[in-house]
């Protein structure tokens, strides 16, 4: 788990990431945003700025309970969203919310990705849910999002688009491009008939191999967890 402070080094980690969204194809204009933890709140994009012209100091600081620092520009209109998931899933530190396309398409169907692939189990759990639709930046959509991420380190928005979260802003970013990569699975196998969907056992064997594979190994108790509520 990575330690971000209100500092530049973790602003311009903020920076960098809300950039590699866009160069990656995760995201266009100023669509989407990213935060990471702090001691004593958490950094967050502000709203209305392009990627291209965001500065460390363009980064809000911020309490949990939406205090911003003083003499700051106004934080994103959705921080309320990022602020719940440090409050309920303790270890995690970085949150990543994109409109990519596949998934956007899948999020505007209102259909959540099941297991038609084993690398759905990347995100800790044997699907990638779907949060129910709520006005975005509203604590509606909120409280849908924590919901759908309790055994999930990752989400489709209804009728919006997807959030990642991570135990760094690397493995936040790398799983909001897998979750954008399923979509896209997905979404073609429902051209073709719709996928063969692995069974929960299946799926099982893969959330343990996860949990001792390499860089996956940081979802260890995530990965056991969800087995054992699932038994």
């Amino acid at each position: 788990m990575t330690q971000y402070s209100n500092d530049t080094r973790s602003r311009q980690v903020v920076v960098d990431a809300l950039v590699a969204l866009g160069d990656k194809g995760l995201n266009k204009g100023t669509s989407g945003n990213v935060s990471v933890a702090t001691s004593d709140g958490m950094l967050i994009t502000p709203t209305g700025v392009n990627p291209e012209q965001l500065q460390p100091e363009h980064i809000v600081h911020m309490t949990l309970d939406g205090q911003p620092d003083a003499d700051q520009l106004t934080p994103s209109s959705e921080w309320k969203m990022h602020a719940d998931v440090y409050a309920n899933k303790p270890g995690i530190t970085a949150v990543v919310h994109c409109h990519s396309p596949y998934a956007t398409i899948l999020a505007c169907a209102r259909k959540p990705i099941p297991a038609m692939h084993y690398m759905v189990a990347a995100t800790g759990s044997c699907c990638i849910p779907l949060a129910d639709y709520a006005t975005f930046g509203s604590q509606a959509l909120s409280d849908a999002n924590v919901d759908a991420l309790s055994s999930s380190l990752a989400c489709l928005l209804a009728n919006h688009g997807q959030l990642a979260t991570g135990f760094n802003i690397e493995s936040a970013l790398k799983l909001a491009e897998l979750v954008e990569e399923q979509a896209h699975c997905y979404w073609g196998t429902l051209a073709i008939g719709g996928p063969v969907v692995l069974d929960k056992a299946q799926m099982d064997d893969v959330l343990v191999a996860f949990a001792s594979y390499g860089q996956q190994a940081e979802r260890k108790d995530l990965a056991r967890g969800n087995k054992l509520n699932k038994d």
